[in-house]
C-alpha cells in the first residue's frame, strides 16, 4: 500500500466558507473523503497548518515513509524559501498544488518559490488537483 501525504498550508483549513467563488464551497475534509474511496490501496494522510515552521516540521518527519506528498502551501508558496530548502533536502516526490488559477489572479501570486524544487505542478483545476497529483504519485515506481 502507498503511502501519500497531504499537506495543506494557511486559510486551507477555512476551505467551504472562505471565497467560495474562488476556492468552490466544499470543506477540505468532505472531499479528502473522496479521496480516500477513489484511492481505496493507497493511506492517503492529512496534515494542515497555520505555520510554516509547523509544515516544515511534518516535511521533514514523515518523507522518508512517504511514496509522495501533495502539498499546497497557500501564501507560503509565494515566499517560504525555508520551505523550498526542506523540499530539496527530503527524499520524497512533491507536487505542488493550487486550487485556483494563480498566474490570473494578484501578481504577488503568480510567481511560486516552491515550482522549481516540486516534481511537479498542478493548479486552476479546483480541489480535483488534489486527486490528480495522488494518481501521478500512485503511478511511480
Amino acid at each position: 500500500m502507498k503511502t501519500i501525504h497531504i499537506v495543506n498550508g494557511p486559510n486551507l483549513n477555512m476551505l467551504g466558507s472562505r471565497e467560495p467563488e474562488i476556492y468552490g464551497s466544499t470543506t477540505f475534509e468532505d472531499y479528502l473523503e473522496k479521496l480516500r474511496i477513489i484511492f481505496p490501496s493507497c493511506s492517503i494522510i492529512y496534515f494542515q497548518s497555520n505555520h510554516e515552521g509547523e509544515i516544515i516540521d511534518y516535511l521533514q518527519d514523515n518523507a522518508r515513509n512517504s511514496d509522495g506528498i501533495v502539498l499546497n502551501a497557500g501564501a507560503l508558496s509565494h515566499y517560504s524559501y525555508a520551505i523550498a530548502d526542506t523540499i530539496k533536502a527530503i527524499p520524497s516526490p512533491v507536487i505542488e498544488v493550487h486550487i485556483s488559477q494563480i498566474a490570473t489572479r494578484e501578481a504577488h501570486r503568480h510567481i511560486t518559490v516552491l515550482t522549481d524544487v516540486c516534481a511537479g505542478m498542478i493548479m486552476g483545476l479546483g480541489l480535483d488537483g488534489y486527486r490528480l497529483a495522488i494518481a501521478h504519485l500512485t503511478s511511480r515506481k
